[in-house]
C-alpha cells in the first residue's frame, strides 16, 4: 500500500511499500477476508446497471440493486482524497481500491460541458443528440454552439475516434483521432486526464490548445469514460503495481521503459540512477517516491482544473480589443460562466473572477480616462457592474469559510484603494456624499459625510463581508416552509411576523435582496424563494402602514404642500437590482424545471430526492394569500419598485441605468399575459400608488426631481385599460406631470429628515436623461389618444394635460402629428374631435415657436394648413384671422395665404363660389397686413395674392410704393418691378425700377455684381417706353454705377435701336436714332470715358505683370468707347500719353501699351 514522505513541488503524492508506513492507526486494521469477498467486490453488472448508478438511468429501471461496496466506495471517491483512505487503514484490499478508483471519476456530464463551452444558447448542451445533430436550429449562433469543444467532443466520440483508453490509478489517457480535412489530414491526439474525488484536476493534449476551455478531444476522452466505463481497462495506481514485483522485475521493468523511450527518458532515468546512489542526495532523504497515478494527497485543493494563464490572456485581449469584434459578448460569456460555476458550487468561479478582476484592474485605459476626466464607455461600464454584483455574490455565499471571506475582503480593499478603479455611480466629477445608508452595521455609518470616500463598484461587496447569516430569525427563515407564528401579536413596525403569522425579513432592502440573489447564485433556489417571498411580504406590509400613516395626516400635508421623498435610494436603478432579484426569484419558481431549481436546493447539504414543484395557478405555498401564487408575486413586487417615489440620481450614468433598468423590467413583465387574478393584483397596486401620497411616484403631491413615472404609467394604462378605464386614465393623467420643468414647482419640505434638500440645498437638477424623459411623456400622451379616439369627454381631458405638463415644441408637435394619422385612418371617417385636438395642439406649437427659432418651423407650418383643411373651411379662416399670434409675415403670405389659395385646397374641401370669395378675402386682407409689416418680404406674395381684386391690388401696390423709399431693398423692388411687368404694367414697373436704381451703388470693379442683370433690364425697359423714359433713368444709372464694362455696355445697346419702337399705346415711333453729341446719350458717353480713365489709374496702382495681357485688352475695349464721342481719337491718345508719363516705371507694360496703341 502506499505512503508518503515529504511531498515534491508537483501534484504526485509519494508511495512506499506497505509495511513501513505509520499513516494507520491502531485498531484500524480490517477485515481483508470480509471486504474482499466477491460479492462486495461486484460492480454493476452490465452497462444499463453502470448507468444508473451513474445517474444516467431512473432507478425504477435498474437491472440489480448497488452493492454496498459501491454505494460505500462511490461517497468514499466524492469526498476523501485517496491518501486519506490508505493512512486511515493499514491494508485495502485490491477489489475496494479497485472500486474506489471507479468511482472517483467525475460522473454527470454537466461539469465537462462547463469547462468545455460557453452557455450561448438557452439549450443545455449535455442534452445534444448523439453526433451533435438532431434538429438543432440554424443561424449564426447555432453554427458557433457546434463549434464548441462540448459539441465537438460528442461528435469525436460518437464518430468512433477514441482509441486506447486506459485507467491507471487516477489516471486516465487515450488516443483520440481528429479526421482529415480539406485541408488538413487526419492527426492522433495523445490525451492524459488526471482526477480526483469526481474532479478533472489537470489535463493535457498534444493538439496544443490554448484556450480557457477543455479541448474537444479531452471531452471526448471523458464522455467515453463517463458513458462506456466498463470498456474501459482498469489498474490500480502504479505504485501499487510496482510493489507486487520482486528485484528482478523491477530492473526489467525499468530497463524495458528505457529501451522504448530511451530517447526521451534516458538524460533523466541516469540522472536519477545518480542520485538514488548517492547516500547524501536529496532524493534519498524523503521515504517513498512521487506517483502521477496515486491520487490526491491530504493537502492538496479539491477543485476542477481551470488553465488561469489563458483565462487571463483571453480577458486581456477581449479588454485589448475595446469593445471591438464582439468583445464585449466575449466578457459578458464569461461572467456567465463564473455565475455557472457559483451555482454549480464549483470553487472555481471565485477563482475565475479573481483572474479577471486583476485584468480588468490592470486595463491601460482606466488612468487614460482618468487623467483626460473622459467616461467610460456604457458597454464597458456596464461590464464593471456585472463585476462588482458577482462579487457581492461570491462574499455572501452562506457556506463560506471565514478565512476564504477574509481573504476575499483583503484582496476587494486591495483593488478598492487603487487610483483608477471606477467608481460606484460611474461619475468622476460626483462629489455628493452616499446618501444610501446600505449598512447601519458599518464602520462609516457614523462617518462625516463630508469626508466620505467616493464608492467605488467594490464597496458593496466589502460592506457586504460584514454580513452574516447566523441570525436565527434569519435561519428558520431560508430553511423551513413551516415557520410561522399565529400567535404573534406584535404590530410594531419591525415585527417578525405579520398578521397572517408568516415571517418577515426587516433589512435594508438592496441588501436584504442582495442575500436572495446570492443564495441564487449559489444553487440554493428554494432558500432564496422562502427569502424573497419574506421581503415580498414585509413590503407589502409596509406598503400598507405607509397607506395608513399618510391618510391620517393627508389634509395637513397636502395643505401645507409637503412633497418629501422618502426614498433618496430608488430600487429601480439600483446597483445591486433589489427588485429585479425578487422578481426573477419568483419567476423561476412559476417554471416547471426539476434540475434547475432543485438540484442543490438542499440548504443543509443532505443531498435527497426532492419532489418537482410544478407551477399552478394558484400554488400550494403557504406564505401566499388565497388566490395568489408565485406570478402574482413577481408582478405585485415588480409594481411595488416601478411605482416607488425616489429621487432622480446624480450622474449620466446613474440616471441612464435607472431607464434602462425600468425599461427591461416593463419588458418582462409585457411577456407575462394577464388574467383575471393578475388584473385583481394591478387594481390594488395602482390604487395604492394614487392613494399613497409621498411613498409613491403616483401620489397626488411629490418632490420636484422624483422620477417620473411616464414609461411605468403607459404600462399599467395600456394593461389596465380593457378591464378598468377609468382607473387607467386616472393614472396615466397623473403621470403626465414632469415637475422637473415647472418653474413653480414647490420647493418641497426641508425639515423632513430624509428630503433631499436637507442635503443638497438649492441645486438645480441636471437631468442629463431629460430629452429621454420627454420622449416617454409624449409617448404616454400618444397612447392616450390613441385609446380615447371617438370619446369626446375623454380627449378633451388628455388634450388638457398636454396642453398643462408638455413643454417641448417638438414633442406637441409629434403628438399633434399622431393625432391626425389616428383621426384620419384609411379605413374609417376622419374623428372630427380627435382632428380638433390635432389642430389644437398644432396651434399651440405654432405659439410657442413663433418667437425662437426652430430647424423644423416651415414644416409645422406646412403641416397646419394641411391640418387645417382636413378640419374644414373655418378652420382655415379661423388662422388666417388670427395669423399674428401663429405665424410670421413671410410664413403666412408665403405658404398658408398661397396654400389656402390654391385649387388642390378648393377641390379638397369642396367649396362653392361664396365660400371660396370668403376664404379669398380673408386671404386678401392677410396678404395686405403682412405686406404692411414686412413689406421687404411680403409685398411681392401680397401683390400676387391680390391680382384679381382690383382695390386690394393698388393697396398692396401703393404700401409698396411707401416702403421703397424706406424700408425695401433695390433687389427686392427690382423683383416686384419685373413682375409688374410681367403683369402688364411696365409704366409701374419702369417707376419702381428707377426707386431701385436710387438704392444701387456699383464701384468700378464690380462688374460681375448680380444687380447688372437688373440694371440692363430697367435700361432697355425705359429705352422700350421711349426718350423721356430714358432720358430720365440715365443720370440714374450714371449716379449709381461706377463700373466702366457695364456702362460701356448699356451705351452700346442704346445706340443700336430707336427708343420707344413700340409705345404704349401701340403707336410707332418715326424710327430715328438718339445722337451720341446730345442728351441723354452724351451724358452716358462722358459718364462711360470717365469711369474707364478711372478704373485705368485704380487697376495700375497695384498691378502685377501677369495681368498685363489682360490690361492691355482692357485698354482696348476703353479705345472702342473713346472712339464713340467726335473726338474721341485725339482724347484716347492724350490718355494714353497720360498714362506713359506717369507710369513711366513700368517700362515692361509700357512697351506693350507702346506696340498696341503707339
Amino acid at each position: 500500500m502506499a505512503e508518503r514522505g515529504q511531498p515534491p513541488p508537483p501534484t504526485k503524492r509519494l508511495c512506499c511499500r506497505p509495511g513501513y508506513g505509520s499513516g494507520a492507526r491502531p485498531g484500524q486494521q480490517v477485515d481483508a477476508i470480509g471486504l474482499s469477498s466477491g460479492a462486495l467486490c461486484a460492480g454493476p453488472s452490465s452497462a444499463a446497471a453502470a448507468a444508473a448508478a451513474l445517474g444516467l438511468l431512473p432507478l425504477g429501471k435498474t437491472q440489480s440493486p448497488e452493492s454496498l461496496l459501491d454505494i460505500a466506495a462511490r461517497k468514499v471517491a466524492e469526498k476523501w482524497p485517496f491518501q486519506r483512505v490508505e493512512e486511515r487503514f493499514e491494508r485495502i484490499p485490491e477489489p475496494v481500491q479497485r472500486r474506489i478508483v471507479y468511482w472517483s471519476f467525475p460522473r454527470s456530464e454537466r461539469e465537462i460541458c462547463m469547462y468545455s463551452s460557453f452557455n450561448i444558447g438557452s439549450e443545455d448542451p449535455t442534452t445534444a443528440p448523439p453526433g451533435g445533430g438532431g434538429t438543432a436550429p440554424s443561424g449564426g449562433a447555432d453554427a458557433a454552439e457546434n463549434r464548441l469543444p462540448f459539441r465537438r467532443g460528442i461528435v469525436l466520440l460518437d464518430d468512433g475516434c477514441v482509441d486506447n483508453v486506459l485507467q491507471v490509478g487516477f489516471h486516465l489517457s487515450g488516443t483520440v483521432t481528429e479526421p482529415a480535412m480539406q485541408s488538413e489530414p487526419e492527426t492522433v491526439c495523445n490525451v492524459a486526464i488526471s482526477f480526483d474525488r469526481c474532479k478533472i484536476t489537470s489535463v493535457t493534449c498534444s493538439c496544443g490548445n490554448k484556450d480557457i476551455f477543455y479541448c474537444a478531444h479531452v471531452v471526448a476522452l471523458s464522455l467515453y469514460r463517463i458513458r462506456k466505463p466498463d470498456q474501459v481497462k482498469l489498474h490500480l495506481p502504479i505504485s501499487e503495481t510496482l510493489f507486487q514485483m520482486n528485484r528482478d522485475q523491477l530492473q526489467k521493468f525499468v530497463q524495458y521503459l528505457i529501451t522504448v523511450h530511451h530517447t526521451e527518458v534516458l538524460p533523466t532515468a541516469q540522472k536519477l540512477a545518480d542520485e538514488i546512489l548517492s547516500q547524501n542526495s536529496e532524493i534519498n532523504q524523503v521515504h517513498g517516491a512521487p506517483d502521477p497515478t496515486a491520487g490526491a494527497s491530504i493537502d492538496d485543493e479539491n477543485c476542477w482544473h481551470l488553465d488561469e494563464e489563458q483565462v487571463q490572456e483571453q480577458v486581456k485581449l477581449f479588454l485589448s480589443q475595446g469593445g471591438y469584434h464582439g468583445s464585449g459578448k466575449q466578457l459578458n460569456l464569461l461572467f456567465a460562466k463564473v455565475q455557472e460555476m457559483l451555482k454549480m458550487r464549483d470553487s472555481n468561479g471565485a477563482r475565475m473572477l479573481t483572474l479577471i478582476t486583476e485584468q480588468f484592474m490592470a486595463d491601460p485605459r482606466l488612468s487614460l480616462w482618468r487623467q483626460q476626466g473622459t467616461a467610460m464607455t456604457d458597454k464597458y461600464r456596464q461590464l464593471w457592474d456585472e463585476l462588482g454584483a458577482l462579487w457581492m455574490c461570491i462574499v455572501l455565499n452562506p457556506h463560506c469559510k471565514l478565512e476564504q471571506k477574509a481573504s476575499w475582503l483583503k484582496q476587494l480593499k486591495k483593488w478598492n484603494n487603487v487610483d483608477v478603479c471606477p467608481w460606484e455611480d460611474g461619475n468622476h466629477g460626483n462629489e455628493l456624499p452616499n446618501l444610501t445608508n446600505a449598512l447601519p452595521q458599518g464602520a462609516n455609518a457614523n462617518q462625516d459625510s463630508s469626508n466620505r470616500p467616493h464608492r467605488t463598484v467594490f464597496t458593496r461587496a466589502i460592506e457586504a463581508c460584514d454580513l452574516h447569516w447566523q441570525d436565527s430569525h434569519l435561519q428558520h427563515i431560508i430553511r423551513s416552509d413551516l415557520y410561522t407564528n399565529y400567535c404573534y401579536h406584535d404590530n410594531t413596525e419591525n415585527s417578525l411576523f405579520d398578521s397572517h403569522g408568516w415571517p418577515l425579513w426587516h433589512e435594508h432592502v438592496p441588501t436584504a435582496c442582495a442575500r436572495v440573489d446570492a443564495l441564487r447564485s449559489h444553487g440554493y433556489p428554494r432558500e432564496a424563494l422562502r427569502l424573497a417571498i419574506a421581503i415580498v411580504n414585509t413590503l407589502r406590509r409596509q406598503q400598507q402602514k405607509q397607506l395608513e400613516k399618510f391618510q391620517a395626516q393627508k389634509k395637513e400635508l397636502l395643505h401645507k404642500g409637503v412633497t418629501s421623498i422618502t426614498n433618496l435610494e430608488g430600487w429601480v436603478g439600483h446597483p445591486l437590482d433589489p427588485i429585479g432579484t425578487l422578481f426573477s426569484s419568483l419567476m423561476e419558481a412559476c417554471r416547471v424545471d426539476d434540475e434547475s431549481f432543485h438540484a442543490f436546493s438542499d440548504f443543509t447539504e443532505n443531498m435527497g430526492q426532492c419532489k418537482s414543484l410544478e407551477y399552478q395557478h394558484p400554488p400550494a405555498h403557504k406564505f401566499l394569500e388565497e388566490g395568489q401564487s408565485y406570478l402574482t408575486l413577481a408582478v405585485e413586487v415588480a409594481l411595488i419598485g416601478l411605482g416607488q417615489q425616489r429621487i432622480m440620481p446624480d450622474g449620466l450614468y446613474a440616471q441612464e441605468k435607472v431607464c434602462r433598468n425600468e425599461e427591461q423590467l416593463i419588458s418582462k413583465l409585457q411577456e407575462i399575459e394577464l388574467d383575471d387574478t393578475l388584473v385583481k393584483i394591478f387594481r390594488k397596486q395602482t390604487v395604492f400608488l394614487l392613494e399613497a401620497g409621498p411613498y409613491s411616484g403616483l401620489g397626488e403631491a411629490i418632490h420636484r426631481e422624483s422620477v417620473p413615472m411616464h414609461t411605468f404609467a403607459k404600462y399599467l394604462f395600456t394593461s389596465l385599460l380593457p378591464h378598468d378605464a377609468e382607473l387607467a386614465y386616472k393614472t396615466a393623467l397623473r403621470a403626465m406631470r414632469l415637475l422637473v420643468l415647472e418653474s413653480t414647482a414647490p420647493s418641497g419640505d426641508v425639515s423632513h429628515p430624509h428630503h433631499v434638500a436637507s442635503v443638497v440645498p438649492n441645486r438645480y437638477p441636471r437631468w442629463f436623461t431629460l430629452s429621454h424623459v420627454e420622449s416617454q411623456q409624449c409617448e404616454l400622451a400618444s397612447t392616450m389618444l390613441t385609446a380615447a379616439k371617438g370619446d369626446v369627454r375623454r380627449l378633451e381631458i388628455v388634450l388638457e394635460s398636454i396642453q398643462k405638463n408638455i413643454h417641448s415644441s417638438s414633442h406637441i408637435f409629434k403628438l399633434a402629428q399622431d393625432a391626425f394619422k389616428i383621426a384620419t385612418l384609411m379605413d374609417s371617417l376622419p374623428d372630427i374631435t380627435l382632428l380638433k385636438v390635432s389642430l389644437e395642439l398644432g396651434l399651440q406649437v405654432m405659439r410657442i415657436t413663433l418667437s425662437t427659432l426652430n430647424w423644423r418651423r416651415r414644416e409645422m407650418v406646412r403641416w397646419l394648413v394641411t391640418c387645417a383643411t382636413e378640419v374644414g373651411v373655418y378652420a382655415l379662416d379661423s388662422i388666417m384671422q388670427n395669423w399674428f399670434t401663429l405665424f410670421t409675415p413671410t410664413e403666412a403670405t408665403s405658404i398658408v395665404a398661397t396654400t389656402v389659395m390654391s385649387n388642390s385646397t378648393i377641390v379638397r374641401l369642396h367649396l362653392d363660389c361664396h365660400q371660396q370669395e370668403k376664404l379669398a378675402s380673408s386671404a386678401r386682407t392677410l396678404a395686405l397686413q403682412c405686406a404692411m409689416k414686412d413689406p421687404q418680404n411680403c409685398a411681392l406674395s401680397a401683390l400676387t395674392l391680390c391680382e384679381k381684386d382690383h382695390i386690394a391690388f393698388e393697396t398692396a401696390y401703393q404700401i409698396v410704393l411707401d416702403a421703397a423709399t424706406t424700408g425695401m431693398s433695390y433687389s427686392q423692388l427690382f423683383t416686384i418691378a419685373r413682375y409688374m411687368e410681367h403683369r402688364g404694367y411696365p409704366m409701374r414697373a419702369y417707376k419702381l425700377a428707377t426707386l431701385a436704381m436710387t438704392h444701387l451703388n456699383l464701384s468700378y470693379n464690380q462688374d460681375t455684381h448680380p444687380a447688372i442683370n437688373d440694371v440692363l433690364w430697367a435700361c432697355a425697359l425705359s429705352h422700350s417706353l421711349g426718350k423721356n423714359e430714358l432720358a430720365a433713368i440715365i443720370p440714374l444709372v450714371v449716379k449709381s454705377v461706377k463700373c466702366a464694362t457695364v456702362l460701356s455696355d448699356i451705351l452700346r445697346r442704346c445706340t443700336l435701336t430707336t427708343p420707344g419702337m413700340v409705345g404704349l399705346h401701340g403707336r410707332r415711333n418715326s424710327g430715328k436714332l438718339m445722337s451720341l453729341d446730345k442728351a441723354p446719350l452724351r451724358q452716358l458717353l462722358d459718364a462711360t470715358i470717365g469711369a474707364y480713365i478711372n478704373t485705368t489709374h485704380s487697376r495700375l496702382t497695384h498691378i502685377s505683370p501677369r495681368h498685363y495681357s489682360e490690361f492691355i485688352e482692357f485698354l482696348s475695349k476703353a479705345r472702342e468707347t473713346f472712339l464713340m464721342a467726335h473726338d474721341g481719337h485725339i482724347q484716347f491718345t492724350q490718355f494714353i500719353d497720360n498714362l506713359k508719363q506717369i507710369y513711366k516705371g513700368k517700362k515692361k507694360l509700357m512697351m506693350l501699351v507702346r506696340e498696341r496703341f503707339g
